[in-house]
């Protein structure tokens, strides 16, 4: 089958501008979703990741906001590598969050409770999050934007975290480790940490849209 990634930058940001608004629709939807079920369930682990929602959001409208100032003014290297630094924090941002929520959960062994909305949200988060992050990914190198591989990162980052709230969930529920989910926080806590510094130290791509 031949690919379908877009040829021309005019192209690749419109397909990108479709997917940002796409992973802010998701979020957002899987936010409220998660927060809900969290409160009724009395979870911290599924309400911080509805929370973890909204710091997805806060990417894709940075992105957004990059893309629509490419469309207005043309070339902007330097709101690339601006977008890229407020991408970097939201990285730090979640870092903090879900390693300071592990971390309690770990010392105050903070059982989540049983909740069969939880689980079909991280689910089905678990099927759409790399389907997104691939085609983000694809499109960056035609784009020239680091923001575009930094936030399609980012999505990979939300697609572990439920694959560790569903692992934290169904554990719990079914064998009793109330350890699993706070465990996986900690490890996504580490990989966010090191994306943020990856990021926000990382050189400019050649500006492809003047070059």
């Amino acid at each position: 089958m031949a690919s379908t990634t877009p040829t021309t930058r005019d192209q690749a940001v419109t397909r990108q501008r479709w997917l940002t608004a796409t992973t802010i629709g998701w979020n957002v939807v899987e936010g409220v979703v998660a927060i809900a079920a969290g409160i009724a369930a009395g979870s911290v682990s599924l309400i911080g990741f509805g929370l973890d929602s909204s710091i997805e959001v806060s990417a894709a409208v940075i992105l957004a906001w990059r893309l629509a100032q490419e469309r207005r003014t043309g070339c902007k290297q330097g709101v690339d590598e601006r977008a890229q630094r407020l991408i970097a924090v939201s990285f730090a941002v979640l870092a903090v969050y879900v390693g300071v929520e592990s971390v309690r959960d770990l010392v105050t062994v903070h059982r989540p409770a049983e909740s069969p909305v939880g689980i079909v949200i991280a689910a089905l988060s678990l099927v759409v999050m790399p389907v997104l992050a691939r085609a983000k990914r694809r499109l960056a190198p035609v784009i020239g934007s680091r923001a575009v591989e930094a936030e399609a990162t980012q999505t990979v980052l939300c697609a572990l975290m439920s694959g560790g709230l569903l692992l934290g969930l169904g554990a719990n529920a079914a064998l009793g480790w109330w350890w699993a989910d706070p465990t996986a926080g900690l490890f996504i806590a580490s990989l966010a940490v090191y994306e943020a510094v990856n990021v926000w130290r990382a050189e400019s791509l050649e500006d492809t849209c003047c070059g």
